[in-house]
């Protein structure tokens, strides 16, 4: 019975028909396979730096770097058009050739109920605090406290961190969640906001430091 089984699995190595547990590279590489990314990845300083000096020369990098290790890039439309939008040089038209410009499945892709709930809700507490912003500012203006623009500035950052940090708020996050959604593929974006809702539907979201890393072993490749 023992030379029976040793022959058998001789044969099944002979023949190619074994099964190997998967490496830790290849767990890499299935994870990287597919990637739903955010303009904010090659316009935002903070996050273009991973891939090269300028928003162009890191979208082109990025690019080239996917293509050599089989990564499939997707946007939604009106992503692919923001970035371009932004970038404002010419891209090579192989480069964005090789970017997927999916619409996501907007009436097809549900999202649970309570994720609209702690969404208005979260909302609604933003707009309040947006309310009392304003109402100091205007106790500033009255007791001429602080000059105009210094107040108009000072406002304006107060407004614009109680109400969009942390939040999606733009058509863009929302293409993009939905896309990921329903792709089942994790996200590549430097927005906090969309990543901590993107979590609560149980969508990945993918480390700058990670894929820098898998894309450019080294320093020196990135120009």
């Amino acid at each position: 019975h023992l030379i029976t089984m040793i022959r058998e699995r001789f044969q099944r190595l002979k023949t190619g028909n074994v099964v190997f547990c998967d490496s830790p590279n290849n767990a890499v590489m299935d994870k990287f396979k597919e990637i739903a990314v955010d303009t904010n990845i090659f316009i935002n300083p903070d996050a273009f730096k991973f891939f090269g000096r300028t928003p162009k020369k890191s979208l082109c990098n990025f690019v080239d770097k996917a293509k050599e290790k089989n990564i499939s890039i997707y946007m939604p439309p009106s992503i692919f058009s923001e970035t371009l939008r932004f970038i404002e040089e010419e891209i090579p038209k192989e480069t964005l050739s090789y970017i997927s410009r999916k619409p996501p499945k907007k009436y097809e892709i549900f999202v649970p109920a309570m994720f609209l709930y702690e969404l208005t809700e979260e909302i609604r507490l933003r707009i309040n605090k947006g309310l009392r912003i304003a109402e100091k500012y205007t106790h500033y203006g009255s007791q001429g406290k602080k000059d105009e623009n210094s107040l108009i500035k000072n406002l304006r950052d107060e407004f614009r961190t109680a109400l969009r940090e942390g939040i999606i708020d733009s058509r863009q996050d929302i293409d993009l969640i939905i896309l990921a959604k329903g792709l089942n593929t994790p996200i590549l974006s430097a927005d906090q906001g969309l990543v901590k809702w993107a979590d609560k539907l149980g969508i990945e979201s993918l480390d700058l430091n990670e894929i820098k890393e898998y894309l450019f072993p080294t320093r020196q490749e990135i120009r």
